[in-house]
């Protein structure tokens, strides 16, 4: 069951509009509501809507059009999955996603590692000390992600 203090898929959803509208990108919302809908209850029966605790579960998929690529899977628990140009980001923090996406249409956002060895990381931070660092893996950089790259330590 979600926490009071967390916010509501939905909510996380309107965040992502208007960060979404603010750089002029498109949005496309899939919502999954019920226990036999989302991702994460595959042992619900069909047709089994409300979760033991009797919550109703709601979880929504959202991909953002431009460059890079961005999809944002909002689970009905407290966290979600970012993935960008390919790179999965898995259990960010529900409330970390406005964040994280600024970051990432703000600039700060960059891919850090080496050619020799070869190891590249993109890495997202956020305000504060939080930052959120994936494994690209070889050959999976982008046009994107090379434009961003900064060498030095991975």
């Amino acid at each position: 069951m979600i926490h009071p203090h967390l916010p509501s898929t939905e909510s996380v959803v309107g965040a992502i509009r208007a960060i979404a509208d603010e750089h002029r990108l498109e949005v496309e919302v899939t919502h999954d509501i019920g226990a036999d809908r989302t991702s994460r209850r595959t042992s619900a029966g069909v047709g089994t809507v409300l979760d033991p605790d009797g919550s109703l579960p709601h979880e929504a998929y959202v991909e953002l059009g431009g460059s890079p690529s961005v999809a944002v899977r909002v689970h009905s628990e407290d966290d979600a999955q970012i993935t960008v140009d390919g790179v999965q980001f898995d259990d960010v923090p529900r409330d970390h996603v406005p964040a994280f996406l600024r970051s990432l249409y703000g600039g700060l956002a960059h891919v850090k590692g080496r050619r020799f060895p070869p190891g590249w990381w993109l890495v997202v931070p956020l305000p504060g000390d939080e930052t959120y660092k994936e494994l690209v893996l070889l050959g999976a950089l982008t046009p994107w992600m090379s434009a961003r790259v900064r060498n030095g330590k991975g």
